[in-house]
């Protein structure tokens, strides 16, 4: 396969190098128009959460279906635990250092409350907003047991969590001390003020005047310290996080040319590279423009994830750039600037087509996730990285062509102007630094190393290549790799799984500091479930109201449940039934008495033609305080409705999030399990040595474990996020070791340390330069203030940290041995 590959670059170049122009102004052309596709970015962003950051086919949004079916929303009758969606709200934390159950800390609450109440937007009041029951706007429990009067809170003995027999207070108090089953001491009170979903445009300009009033709200002389938090918050939150790595663009790039400039820099003044190096980022940046432009001329969604890509793609290209420029300097200074080009494209032809297929397919392979968000990514990134293949081979292969027409005028890299060969007699040394250049070696009529270059290579191979292949370094080599996997492995274990939502607002964000308040003072009760009965069943048949009974014996009987909140309204209708002493096993009986009872559970109980075509009941989770005990409450619970004889499904509007856990881990051994497949296929076809192809996948194995188990020591969650960066790993994993382990197997030298020794005096400077040119595309996203950008930076640190350890360290000394 490589031999009409390289026969066609071959035939490419001669013929870029005959027409240079063409190759420079079209791609600049197309550029131009496909980049004009930005003007639909504003109509295509796709920033919904539960869309990009949750399961298309997630279970919970076809069970959210079901409960919407059977039970919709009433906005004259409201009630918070049986909305279907988290609802249209604001809410306040407010927090005391020492006991909140005070005269003068109710009194700073009742004027928060009073404070929201009076908010205003276009005419508009809470109260002419405001979700209702009876009436009346739904009331903050913790007030209305006060009557609104702060002094009245001393005279109370709060029960807890249940007030009475009806009002649940685990969601308003927190940070509770009980003495029996009464509140002796809590830190923080929560107030949530609901409003109707009929009026949503209305709604949401209140929701935004109630941030703007809270984001001023001053505490320096209060004793409570309130954070706030809305319906609209994290949605508002999470698209603000494109803003603040805007700036981190023209640092990146600035970095880029910067490197790539030094990199190229050389003292003759006509074989300088500068310029070739600053056309090389440009070259990346028209990359980005033509694809991002064509897939929004597509109507391809942007999401917030994509952002990421332009960085990444710099890295890429830069590397494809100096393969490039290396192969170019190999070529005769006196041959043709056609035949140079030609030769250029035949070496570096193999090469970068390797690692864009590679990257290509990694990306690709990443859009069968069910994530909108990774699909996007990977769609956007591999579409970029092949504009980036194809215009290194035509438009900076053009400016490379046009770079040496001048070089071989021998005319000054900066001025244009025509320089002498040689140094005239009596001139300074400063003269010929300026005035003097074209320099040559006269062996091999190339052009001479650049002195970064050869320190490099004398320093693999004088230094670092007899070390390595020392036995003892050997042996230290293989004790370091043994520690990488024992701890990459741990790593594993350790790892959580899903994103936390607070993850979507960036750092400082007032949306920060309400999660921060919520997970400190409220964990201690979560998601109320609704068990749903899906169909039609003979609620009077004795066997059927106890199979219903035994089904919720068993939700309640698991550690995340507390069965002493649950709500039945079957269990309430037998206790009335036996206090009116009739018998519920007569159809008609049972449906002529329901009459009782259905004022109070009339949203539980969905009646047809005098038919329960479907009803409810409620069960309280507890303690679900990590994203493990949020998997395995789902699990269980969705797992016991299974064995419930009668039809039943189990749903939370936090359950849209939750699913995620079902599928990520599944969903990212798969990819990964398919691109290691489709790259070992690649390095048999590709790379003409069945036993390199093995150390290649072994390599791309061995850094997935490493990353993926050091991303759990940096705090990284494994989320739809931190899956893009696992499926590009395979693809660089690929970058390093193909090169290394072909030069090892192909060389002719039978000593295998000459043989590792050799390898690294080729390679190791070109992967040490591919490394740092791609650290250098992402290293500016550590300091940018959002989880989502900070994560890409991480991972993509640990795969080319990783991915170029093994490239010159772990495969030198493994390919030794075997």
């Amino acid at each position: 396969i490589e031999k009409p590959i390289c026969a066609a670059f071959y035939k490419l170049g001669h013929f870029v190098g005959s027409h240079p122009w063409w190759f420079l102004v079209i791609p600049l052309l197309i550029s131009g128009g496909l980049g004009a596709g930005f003007y639909f970015l504003k109509e295509y962003e796709a920033n919904d959460i539960e869309e990009q950051f949750t399961p298309l086919d997630g279970p919970a949004k076809g069970e959210r279906d079901v409960v919407q079916k059977f039970f919709p929303q009433n906005d004259s009758d409201f009630s918070s635990q049986r909305l279907y969606t988290e609802g249209t709200y604001a809410s306040l934390i407010a927090v005391s250092r020492e006991n909140i159950l005070t005269e003068t800390a109710f009194k700073e609450i009742i004027e928060l409350d009073n404070t929201v109440k009076d908010i205003t937007s276009d005419n508009n009041t809470y109260l002419n907003l405001c979700a209702k029951t009876n009436n009346e706007c739904v009331p903050n429990a913790i007030l209305e047991i006060i009557h609104y009067n702060a002094s009245e809170i001393a005279d109370i003995n709060l029960t807890y969590p249940m007030y009475k027999t009806n009002i649940f207070l685990g969601s308003t108090v927190g940070g509770v001390d009980i003495k029996g089953h009464v509140v002796d001491k809590a830190t923080a009170i929560r107030l949530f003020y609901y409003l109707r979903d009929d009026e949503a445009g209305k709604s949401n300009l209140w929701l935004e005047e109630f941030q703007k009033v809270f984001s001023e709200y001053l505490t320096e002389n209060k004793t409570l310290q309130v954070s706030y938090f809305t319906s609209l918050s994290r949605q508002q939150e999470f698209e603000g996080n494109s803003k603040k790595v805007i700036p981190l663009f023209s640092i990146t790039y600035f970095l880029a040319i910067f490197f790539s400039i030094v990199s190229c820099l050389r003292f003759d003044c006509v074989r300088n590279k500068a310029w070739v190096a600053t056309f090389g980022v440009l070259s990346a940046g028209l990359a980005v423009l033509s694809a991002f432009g064509m897939l929004l001329y597509c109507g391809m969604p942007f999401a917030m994830t994509v952002a990421n890509a332009p960085f990444l793609i710099l890295g890429i290209g830069v590397d494809d750039m100096f393969i490039m420029i290396s192969c170019w300097q190999q070529t005769k200074v006196h041959d043709s600037v056609a035949d140079r080009l030609a030769e250029t494209y035949k070496e570096a032809a193999v090469s970068i087509t390797i690692t864009t297929l590679t990257d290509v397919l990694a990306f690709y392979i990443g859009i069968m996730t069910p994530f909108r968000s990774v699909q996007s990514f990977c769609l956007y990134t591999g579409t970029a990285v092949l504009f980036c293949y194809l215009y290194n081979i035509t438009f900076f292969g053009a400016f490379l062509a046009l770079n040496g027409k001048r070089e071989k005028g021998n005319r000054h890299w900066l001025t244009c102007m025509k320089v002498e060969q040689d140094c005239p007699a009596g001139r300074s040394k400063g003269y010929s630094m300026c005035c003097v250049g074209g320099a040559y070696d006269a062996d091999t009529g190339c052009e001479k190393e650049q002195p970064v270059y050869m320190f490099f290579k004398r320093f693999f191979k004088r230094y670092y290549g007899p070390f390595l292949t020392n036995t003892w370094t050997k042996v230290f080599v293989v004790l370091l790799y043994g520690g990488y996997l024992a701890s990459s492995i741990y790593g594993c274990l350790q790892m959580q799984e899903g994103i936390d939502l607070r993850n979507l607002a960036y750092d400082g964000s007032y949306v920060v500091n309400y999660y921060d308040d919520e997970d400190a003072y409220f964990s201690e009760y979560g998601p109320r479930v609704m068990v749903v009965v899906t169909e039609q069943v003979e609620y009077w048949n004795k066997d059927v109201r106890q199979e219903i009974e035994s089904c919720l014996k068993v939700l309640e009987k698991h550690l995340y449940v507390d069965a002493s909140l649950s709500v039945s309204w079957l269990r309430v209708y037998e206790n009335f039934s036996r206090l009116l002493n009739i018998s519920l096993n007569n159809e008609t009986v049972f449906k002529d008495n329901l009459k009782f009872i259905l004022p109070t559970f009339k949203q539980d109980i969905s009646i047809s033609n005098d038919d329960i075509i479907a009803s409810r009941f409620f069960i309280q989770t507890i303690n679900i305080t990590t994203p493990i005990k949020e998997k395995n409450m789902l699990n269980e619970l969705r797992e016991d409705v299974k064995n419930c004889v009668v039809p039943v499904l189990v749903y939370h509007p936090a359950f849209i999030y939750f699913d995620q856990y079902v599928v990520i881990v599944s969903n990212t051994i798969q990819n990964i399990a398919v691109a290691t497949a489709v790259m070992l296929v690649i390095a048999l076809l590709l790379i003409p040595n069945p036993l390199c192809s093995l150390w290649v996948t072994f390599a791309i194995g061995s850094v997935i474990v490493g990353v993926a188990g050091f991303m759990s020591f940096w705090n990284v969650n494994l989320d739809s996020i931190s899956m893009i960066n696992l499926v590009i790993c395979i693809g660089f994993s690929v970058d390093f070791s193909a090169h290394i382990s072909y030069a090892f197997v192909s060389n002719s030298k039978r000593d295998v340390n000459e043989k590792a020794v050799d390898a690294l005096y080729t390679l190791g400077y070109p992967i040490v330069q591919g490394a740092v040119s791609t650290i250098l595309g992402v290293v500016v996203l550590a300091a940018a203030e959002s989880y989502i950008f900070r994560t890409f930076f991480k991972i993509m640190f640990l795969v080319i940290l990783f991915g170029a350890v093994h490239g010159l360290t772990f495969l030198p000394v493994f390919l030794t041995f075997f």
